[in-house]
């Protein structure tokens, strides 16, 4: 069951719920309050990467942005609009506010709709507007719906903030993103709250294994526990009279 990041730490916190996939691990405080509740703490780890998608119009003329600018329309210095799914505490508002704005409050042009789908056809009829969602959502060409999506809008580039070369900016993709040359990555993590074996740990084991983690291969996400090799190439052209 989808559920927003909020929702699923509320079902945790109940008897009848025993795994959670989410896009943060557990905090301090809620550490402290499972080991009172169970004796033990919840096991947890990474499972995948996914991103948030910076989109934007076809028709955009502004496709390169730094952090830095990404902050200053997300806090409102620059008060063109961003479009988020605010209205159900998701796991997209936390990260922007945490990793982008560092805490500080989101400025008067941002926007809250009500779904990511909300946020992809606002962006596909406002040219000067930028929107935020998760990566699953815009990023499978092989589903016909976001290929329909995509002649409508595109992804913007952000800064590459780790390349050893300047001036590089990224889109989000499996290889940008497990190669973290993609600033908007975030980790998706596994909560498992089950002391001994049962049908949540059989499933965390199958998620962990090559076949689980081909499933977030083939949702264009980066599988974490799959040994990928990064090699650099030199492409010669070659042009014939």
């Amino acid at each position: 069951t989808y559920k927003s990041e909020v929702d699923c730490f509320r079902d945790l916190e109940k008897d009848s719920t025993r795994m959670i996939l989410v896009a943060r691990k557990l905090k301090p405080n809620e550490d402290t309050f499972y080991k009172s509740k169970l004796d033990y703490i919840p096991k947890q780890d990474v499972l995948a990467f996914d991103a948030v998608a910076v989109i934007i119009n076809i028709n955009a003329k502004d496709s390169l942005f730094t952090l830095q600018q990404l902050k200053d329309i997300l806090s409102g210095k620059n008060n063109i609009p961003a479009i988020m799914d605010g209205n159900n505490a998701t796991s997209t508002v936390r990260f922007l506010q945490d990793n982008i704005l560092h805490g500080e409050n989101f400025g008067k042009n941002v926007v809250a709709t009500s779904g990511s789908e909300a946020v992809v056809a606002a962006i596909a009829t406002m040219p000067n507007a930028i929107g935020f969602v998760g990566l699953s959502w815009v990023g499978n060409n092989d589903e016909p719906k976001q290929k329909e999506q995509l002649k409508k809008i595109k992804f913007a580039l952000i800064e590459c903030t780790t390349c050893e070369e300047e001036g590089v900016f990224t889109k989000p993709s499996q290889s940008t993103i497990t190669f973290n040359q993609y600033a908007l990555a975030r980790p998706l993590y596994y909560i498992l709250k089950e002391y001994a074996e049962g049908l949540g740990s059989g499933f965390k084991n199958f998620m962990t294994n090559e076949r689980g983690q081909l499933i977030f291969r083939r949702a264009y996400l980066a599988p974490a526990k799959m040994n990928l090799i990064k090699r650099s190439s030199a492409i010669k052209e070659e042009i014939s009279n």
